[in-house]
């Protein structure tokens, strides 16, 4: 009988090992089944269907879906913004899964692609993508490039003007409503006639009996101000209800295409804030620099940044992640609207309102030089400690040249330029933020005030900005390619030539002087430099902290070679000194 089994006939050992063969085969059916009904339904409820299948809906051939569309577009002179429109809990498209596609409007057969710049996430939680300008007798889509059910593009429908156009809002914490406008053209510095002007809100501004009409209060460079209705500022009543929007109204001209969603900011401003010194600045690019100005101003008392990310296509992203994970509260809010730096600031400002006593407004390549080593908020303190009556503590500036250096400096511009102007050039603020006038008017240096508040003055022996301007010319001529305030003409125009804001002698075009290392240098100034050196360097590296990582790596690994070299060099010497 054992031998029978163990061949295989027809015996009861047989029986036991076809039953246990069985079960196995069940338990792995079972398994499969399992794991691909939870993959079919997890995969099936996450994946965005895109437009082109509301053919196939129509036809009958599948069940009605909730597609991805692009529900509007900005153009602007260098680059296409697309605003995505999802339906509830899809999963967010990211820039891998994208193509900016560009067609021939009179052959659709001639086209080409490109990755967007980015795909960005704004204050609204809407999702943009930043393509490339549309070329001329083109038109611009997005291509799927996976997690689509067919091949086809998102369309881009309805597309506006960045210079014609209300793009973005916040409600204070006054309950008005600051509106930020492209287009009204109106002076800077001076307050308009409001009476010209009317706040709109609406769902669908293609249905004017559905439209909430509401005052304006005042209205000044590129700033509206309005009377926000109760109905707004109840918010939706359903969570998935479509946002409203806010626009304005010229009377008897019309009303201006809006992307603008109101916000109401959280909470009225505290009697005690969570900071006492905070920075704003507006940037493109700086990924490079942002480092030294953050830990720099850091260890001189700042303890909150806003940045103003006006279009970057570098590393800003992750290097501001990178500062956020050293411990540094620091922020990063898309912008992208060109020439609006004084816009930027009057949101800024807001922004910080609730969590910052005071918010200095200044750019990456700034930074403030105290001689005695007090901090930022000691010299706000002994400006302010004899009168409450101070809203904004205006500092003087020198300007810096590139100090005979033909490359951009590894350790910063701190240490590198010593070299400057004689005289100050303008001054920089730092404010209260609740003392600004409800218009907001501001000239990228100074803000108007509320009535009983006044500003003071910063002695330049107390505490000076030291603003690297004139940098080494592969740093500066970026500066030719657009100026972020709203009022300054870009240098590439014939405008304005004897302007300030522009580089002595230069012109219209970016064109490297030949003596350029040379130029902006009539005092030489090591303060900053010196103190720096003595605060901000590692004793053991001998490099400043906010030097690369790549950088230090390096030389980790020169002196490990130099060390290795001396103890062969060691023991040839004393092999030599044996064999004497």
């Amino acid at each position: 009988m054992k031998n029978r089994r163990k061949r295989g006939g027809l015996s009861g050992g047989d029986v036991v090992v076809s039953w246990r063969r069985f079960f196995r085969f069940v338990s792995l059916f079972v398994f499969s089944f399992v794991l691909f009904s939870a993959l079919f339904i997890f995969f099936g409820k996450i994946r965005p269907v895109v437009r082109s299948s509301v053919n196939a809906v129509l036809r009958g051939s599948v069940p009605a879906v909730k597609v991805v569309t692009i529900h509007e577009a900005v153009e602007f002179p260098d680059q296409t913004l697309i605003f995505l429109k999802y339906p509830p809990y899809s999963r967010l498209f990211t820039k891998e899964d994208l193509f900016c596609v560009f067609s021939d409007v009179n052959d659709s057969s001639k086209l080409f692609k490109e990755l967007p710049y980015a795909v960005e996430t704004d204050d609204y939680g809407r999702h943009i993508v930043r393509c490339s300008a549309v070329p001329r007798g083109n038109t611009v889509s997005l291509a799927v490039s996976r997690w689509t059910v067919d091949n086809s593009n998102l369309q881009v429908g309805l597309t506006h003007r960045w210079d014609w156009l209300v793009y973005d809002a916040v409600i204070d914490d006054d309950n008005s409503t600051v509106v930020f406008v492209k287009g009204l053209n109106l002076r800077p510095g001076k307050v308009a006639d409001v009476s010209r002007y009317e706040c709109v809100y609406g769902w669908d501004f293609t249905k004017p009996k559905l439209l909430l009409r509401a005052q304006v209060i005042s209205a000044a460079q590129e700033i509206v101000r309005c009377k926000t209705p109760l109905t707004v500022l109840d918010g939706p009543r359903k969570a998935q209800s479509q946002p409203v929007k806010v626009s304005v109204r010229i009377k008897g001209s019309g009303m201006l295409p809006s992307v603008a969603h109101p916000i109401k900011r959280p909470g009225r401003v505290k009697d005690t804030k969570t900071f006492e010194t905070c920075v704003c600045t507006m940037t493109r690019n700086a990924a490079n620099v942002l480092r030294e100005w953050v830990i720099y101003h850091a260890g001189i008392g700042v303890q909150r940044w806003f940045i103003y990310d006006n279009n970057s296509d570098d590393d800003i992203v992750s290097e501001i992640k990178n500062l956020e994970n050293r411990g540094y509260n620091i922020s990063r809010h898309f912008w992208p609207w060109i020439k609006t730096q004084e816009a930027g600031f009057a949101s800024c400002a807001i922004r910080a309102k609730s969590d910052c006593d005071w918010v200095a407004f200044i750019d990456v390549d700034e930074f403030f030089y105290i001689p005695s080593g007090q901090t930022l908020t000691d010299v706000i303190r002994n400006h302010t400690t004899s009168s409450g009556e101070i809203g904004e503590i205006r500092t003087p500036c020198h300007s810096f040249g590139p100090s005979g250096l033909s490359d951009p400096p590894g350790g910063g511009v701190t240490a590198a330029y010593t070299c400057r102007m004689a005289l100050p050039e303008r001054h920089k603020s730092i404010i209260r933020p609740e003392s600004l006038n409800a218009t907001l008017i501001n000239v990228v240096h100074h803000f108007h005030l509320k009535e009983g508040f006044a500003f003071a003055d910063v002695d330049k022996g107390m505490m000076v900005i030291n603003h690297y301007k004139y940098q080494v010319w592969e740093i500066f001529k970026e500066k030719f390619k657009r100026r972020v305030a709203t009022y300054v003409a870009d240098w590439q125009n014939e405008e304005n030539v004897g302007s300030k804001d522009r580089a002595p002698g230069l012109g219209t075009r970016p064109v490297e002087p030949s003596d350029w290392a040379e130029r902006f240098c009539e005092v030489r100034d090591i303060g900053l430099r010196d103190w720096v050196l003595d605060n901000f360097r590692d004793r053991k590296t001998q490099r400043l902290v906010w030097e690369r990582e790549a950088r230090r790596v390096e030389d980790e690994v020169i002196v490990q070679m130099g060390s290795w070299a001396d103890k062969r060099v060691g023991r040839k010497r004393k092999k030599q000194l044996k064999a004497q």
